[in-house]
């Protein structure tokens, strides 16, 4: 005896994937996510200040590269001086993958520097030294259409 349901569970069962396929081609990327560091730092005290900053930050962005959790990373200073109120000796940008990438600083943190209270001693140092810091997300637009 033919089974003629066969056929036609398998068609439904086909269509059901296809649709199913379709929704995930779909779905639309993860955007990446930027965020900028600013940071002004005491007259004099620059050297000092990028010493702790490089051995803690920059070393916890670099494995966050290496596991994914962010895509790249920028570091620049200005090349002249500007008004007091407008200073700053530091500017990080990070992009991330995906605005989830930027949860895993803490867990990175602690895997790479198990010695607590020595990081404690040194970035309190450097906080001591940051006489003004920001963190901005940002966001790259087109200029040929209204911002969302």
């Amino acid at each position: 005896m033919i089974n003629r349901r066969f056929p036609v569970a398998m068609l439904g069962a086909g269509a059901v994937l296809f649709s199913a396929g379709l929704a995930i081609a779909q779905t639309p990327p993860a955007k990446p996510h930027q965020v900028e560091w600013v940071y002004r730092v005491k007259y004099g005290y620059q050297a000092e200040w990028w010493t702790i900053f490089k051995k803690y930050q920059i070393a916890i962005l670099d494995r966050e590269k290496q596991l994914g959790f962010i895509s790249g990373y920028t570091v620049t200073r200005p090349g002249l001086h500007t008004s007091e109120d407008a200073r700053w000796d530091y500017r990080i940008i990070i992009t991330y993958p995906n605005q989830d990438g930027a949860n895993h600083e803490s867990e990175v943190d602690k895997q790479l520097f198990p010695d607590r209270a020595a990081e404690a001693r040194e970035e309190q140092r450097r906080w001591e030294l940051t006489v003004n810091h920001w963190d901005l997300p940002i966001h790259d637009i087109d200029p040929h259409q209204s911002p969302d």
